[in-house]
């Protein structure tokens, strides 16, 4: 992930969009809110597109003066302005692994989130995964070569340092049927995988929840896809989802509420975690 304070980065573009929606609800043009910083229309277009690092008092006047009193919006914005200069100072471990390519950027935002909400149709959740289900994708992946698979192991069990620590970040996993028993390896392997998972659902801050195969046809079998949440519940989600050679960002409170939106439909459709817990170790006894 770029460390320059010159360049456009998701946490500023979600930032950014969201001080352009008050903006146009206040009904103000960029030289109007230009004027409050003591600044240009350019700046403020920069800061729109998310292409410069937010001040914490730019985010204070601009919120005034597009009228928002909800202080826990406010709070929102500044965390995410702080998050987002920590992110371009940092040099992270994700940095010295150029395999990783645009991954990069997504890890960089796992570092500083607070929850993150997946659903995953046909693989277990990546920060779930044990280092033989990893290695087993790998063999039949694209990742070739023995050192690139290791490479792909060791970023995956960095990551899950998230959810261990004194402040382990919140993760709640809705999982299709089919991902329990898409076999990845061998029998051993699998039910390994499957065994950690209950291992790690039993955690308090770790919910896991099962779509069983009974409810037919929804919408998830579209693709998986990933909601990251930095601020309070709800508040400047972040959606995304991998495709064939590239990656897909919803920033914009549109596309995120639609994210968590269908989130929130096929947890509704899920069994209830306990049951999930049941069905997962009576799927492992069965490898």
């Amino acid at each position: 992930m770029p460390t320059d304070n010159r360049v456009s980065t998701v946490l500023a573009r979600r930032l950014g969009g969201e001080l352009l929606r008050l903006r146009d609800a206040a009904g103000l043009t960029q030289p109007q809110a230009a004027q409050v910083l003591s600044a240009t229309a350019a700046k403020i277009a920069k800061m729109e597109r998310g292409w410069v690092p937010f001040r914490d008092p730019d985010v204070v006047a601009l919120c005034k003066l597009y009228g928002v009193t909800d202080e826990g919006v406010v709070h929102g914005l500044l965390s995410l302005a702080k998050l987002d200069r920590e992110r371009r100072k940092a040099k992270g471990w994700w940095q010295q692994t150029p395999i990783l390519g645009g991954l990069g950027e997504y890890i960089a935002m796992e570092e500083v989130a607070t929850r993150i909400r997946t659903w995953q149709h046909a693989l277990i959740p990546g920060l779930l995964q044990t280092p033989e289900y990893i290695r087993a994708l790998g063999v039949t992946s694209n990742w070739s070569h023995p050192d690139e698979i290791e490479t792909l192991v060791t970023t995956r069990t960095k990551r899950q340092a998230r959810l261990w620590g004194d402040e382990p970040m919140e993760l709640h996993a809705v999982l299709w049927e089919a991902a329990l028993r898409n076999q990845v390896g061998d029998s051993v392997v699998m039910r390994g995988q499957l065994d950690h998972l209950v291992q790690m659902a039993r955690l308090p801050h770790v919910h896991v929840q099962v779509l069983p195969f009974g409810p037919g046809r929804h919408h998830g079998v579209k693709g998986s896809f990933n909601i990251i949440s930095f601020a309070d519940p709800g508040a400047l989600d972040v959606g995304y989802a991998e495709a064939i050679g590239s990656t897909l960002w919803a920033e914009g409170p549109e596309a995120s509420e639609a994210y968590s939106g269908e989130f929130n439909r096929l947890s509704r459709l899920s069994l209830a975690p306990h049951d999930s817990l049941l069905l997962i170790e009576a799927i492992s006894k069965g490898m």
